[in-house]
């Protein structure tokens, strides 16, 4: 064979081989982010100085009710603290000591390791959507939402390149009764996805339920060895902890498993209207519920958390990314780091009905400013509609995507001999184009970022091919990575025994639907 029919042979190999990559199923997972840029900081030290001082001000002499947990109370009482019937005076400093003792990062094992992700320090975890009761299907129908609905959450998910996080409730399996649910949803992220997950946090008991099927997916000296889960503690602000939230954060802290401790604060509902009152509850609060962890296990890892968002004061309504809640969340990012601790806040949140322009403008102001506010935990960074009573099948589609873009901002700005690029700059001159010169040969399939799901075409060609807008777009891509879902392995054995748990366990109790 003369050299240029091996050449021409070559040749074909090779777009033959390129064809093949582009149609075959690829499952790619991005690592979790680790930011090259600095945070913003928008409180000076005399404001950060004076919000400290105001939150161990709340904490001593207005104090935090522990209710209906005589438990609590007795570890306080042996803490230090002054308790008045359900109500906790911290005496000042007692709550920031007690904090001292928390990890300020930590490692959550996935049952892939190449999925574990670190929380704290430089790192950012992105998680979907938790908690809506209603789904949108791909025919844009709002309903309750279904296990079916579930699972092909945890999927998208788990197909998602820069998801790190398969999340907790990415919806509520209505069809399933409420003490039964939290089974088949910790099933379906335990089989359905080798990412990281949490784990309930409805009912004491069912944390408990989460730890015993951590320990037959994991090992049970693992799992008191190791984190292996995320649970979600809200606080019911203002300055209350109840006892269905502490006794799954009991559990969790007890067996060594990491708890978000987060207030739930609307400005103006559960918070002071102002920016500077609302950070002294919030930090009020976080000290109270970090402290508590640490009273139950010294050394459990926790997670400072802060959901924000402000009120419409015509309507009651809450809304999403305003300038009032950015400011609150950078704010709580620097109290966070003062205090050593991994922080939680911020996702893809809005108040729209539909995945629209609204939705668009809310979800980048609020996933931006958890990227520059120093987030290392992201709950609800896709999927979230309507102010959190809705999972959208399409816009977790299309959330999941623009999370590229903060994994392109975190790298930073390089400045090695190759991103100088004074070989081009000499190559080109003036006058001539980069578009064919070796720099941006060699550079090309790395240099930008590139959305997997919007569209860059020619209008003649968008049009002869439908003239479809984002949603159709999204509708198109998630069907797909349903129809291309490929479940990852796991040991048979593994798989029989967590069913066999999850029927067993199901099968003691009569359903429950309150």
């Amino acid at each position: 064979m003369s050299e240029a029919g091996t050449r021409r042979r070559a040749r074909g190999g090779g777009g033959a081989a390129r064809r093949a990559e582009r149609t075959s199923v690829r499952i790619e997972a991005a690592r979790f982010i680790e930011r090259n840029i600095p945070n913003f900081e928008i409180l000076n030290e005399e404001a950060l100085q004076i919000i400290e001082t105001n939150a161990e001000t709340v904490l001593e002499e207005i104090g935090v009710n522990f209710v209906e947990n005589p438990a609590a109370l007795d570890l306080w009482r042996e803490a230090g603290a002054d308790v008045q019937g359900e109500r906790v005076h911290i005496p000042r400093g007692l709550a920031r000591q007690l904090c001292a003792t928390a990890p300020g990062s930590f490692t959550q094992h996935a049952r892939n390791p190449d999925r574990n992700v670190e929380i704290g320090g430089n790192s950012l975890v992105l998680a979907p959507v938790y908690g809506p009761p209603f789904v949108r299907d791909l025919e844009g129908n709002r309903r309750y939402a279904t296990l079916s609905d579930f699972h092909d959450l945890v999927k998208l998910g788990y197909m998602s390149k820069w998801l790190h996080h398969s999340g907790g409730t990415v919806c509520e399996p209505t069809d399933v009764a409420v003490n039964k649910r939290h089974f088949d949803m910790l099933l379906a992220h335990m089989t359905l996805s080798d990412k990281p997950f949490m784990g309930s946090v409805t009912e004491p008991s069912r944390a408990q339920d989460s730890v015993d099927m951590c320990e037959i997916l994991f090992g049970k000296d693992f799992v008191q060895q190791n984190t292996v889960m995320t649970s979600l503690i809200n606080i019911n602000s203002p300055l209350t902890f109840d006892a269905t939230m502490m006794g799954a954060l009991e559990v969790y802290a007890a067996n060594n498993q990491a708890c978000i401790v987060s207030p739930f604060i609307v400005g103006g509902a559960m918070a002071p209207v102002s920016v500077a009152g609302t950070l002294t509850q919030v930090l009020a609060e976080g000290l109270a519920g970090i402290a508590y962890s640490q009273l139950v296990r010294k050394g459990a890892p926790v997670i400072m958390g802060a959901f924000v968002t402000s009120i419409d004061m015509n309507s009651g309504a809450p809304t999403f990314g305003t300038p009032e809640a950015s400011q609150i969340t950078y704010g709580v990012g620097q109290l966070a780091r003062r205090l050593g601790l991994p922080y939680r806040s911020a996702g893809g949140f809005c108040g729209s009905k539909l995945p629209d322009a609204q939705a668009a403008y809310e979800s980048a102001n609020s996933l931006n400013v958890g990227l520059m506010s120093g987030v290392n935990f992201m709950l609800h960074a896709c999927g979230w509609l309507e102010g959190g009573l809705v999972s959208d099948i399409r816009k977790f589609v299309m959330d999941a995507d623009q999370l590229g873009v903060l994994h392109g901002l975190a790298k930073g700005v390089t400045v090695d001999e190759n991103a100088q690029a004074m070989d081009a700059i000499r190559e080109v001159g003036p006058g001539g184009h980069y578009l064919g010169c070796a720099h941006t040969q060699a550079n090309f399939k790395t240099a930008f970022w590139r959305s997997e799901l919007l569209d860059y075409k020619p209008f003649e060609t968008w049009a002869e091919e439908g003239a479809r807008d984002t949603l159709a777009l999204a509708t198109e891509r998630a069907r797909k990575l349903l129809n291309d879902y490929q479940q990852p392995q796991m040991d048979p054995a593994v798989s029989e025994a967590l069913a066999a748990y999850v029927a067993e366990r199901k099968a003691s109790m009569p359903d429950s639907f309150t």
